[in-house]
């Protein structure tokens, strides 16, 4: 029989029968962890359990979208897998809460270091720009991190690639910062000019508390 043990109760421990043989851990009403026979599920939990979103397709649409990041999210990394647009505009990077996406009040910068050791870099106050010099033959794969540094303010630190037959050639480096207006529940994947649409690769999202 399943055992719950739920702290918003005054008997603290809930057995109820059936066959399932489910251990259930709640706080307030909401499954943490549960234990079964298929092993051990971690719901929602203010640290340590790291979540990965759904790998979306970068193949059509001018943005990606990634809604409904948990409240006690503190770190999230963002991956890209040969990422490419039918245009040269600079890909970037934009945080949303529950007003939508903002697009003033950042912080950020890349540099890119060819083949040639060449050194070009671009800022942005509308978006954590992630790539310099693009073109519509570059892909670009790579992570950004974003992580939690006091109240709403995110801070991000981010590498890439272009075209992963021929890492030697190109690489990227990019940092920034963000105060958003209220808790963060998304992220948009678009490109500076906003209009430029993908064409190739996949994005996917990890979190943790």
């Amino acid at each position: 029989m399943p055992v719950t043990i739920n702290a918003s109760t005054s008997s603290g421990l809930i057995s109820s029968a059936d066959t399932s043989g489910t251990i259930e851990l709640q706080s307030n009403g909401t499954t943490k962890l549960t234990v079964s026979s298929s092993g051990v599920n971690i719901g929602q939990m203010n640290g340590g359990a790291i979540t990965s979103g759904t790998a979306v397709a970068s193949t059509s649409g001018t943005s990606i979208d990634f809604t409904g990041v948990p409240s006690w999210v503190k770190r999230i990394t963002l991956m890209f897998d040969g990422v490419s647009t039918n245009g040269s505009s600079n890909h970037r990077i934009q945080l949303g809460d529950a007003g939508g996406i903002e697009t003033t009040g950042y912080a950020s910068a890349c540099s890119f270091a060819g083949a040639t050791n060449t050194t070009n870099a671009t800022s942005s106050g509308t978006g954590f720009v992630t790539t310099v010099d693009i073109s519509n033959t570059s892909q670009v794969t790579g992570v950004v991190v974003f992580t939690l540094i006091s109240a709403n303010t995110w801070i991000s630190l981010g590498g890439a690639i272009y075209n992963k037959s021929s890492i030697s050639a190109n690489t990227m480096t990019n940092s920034g910062v963000k105060t958003l207006s209220d808790t963060l529940t998304q992220l948009r994947i678009t490109t500076v000019n906003g209009t430029d649409t993908f064409d190739a690769g996949s994005i996917n999202i990890l979190y943790e508390g």
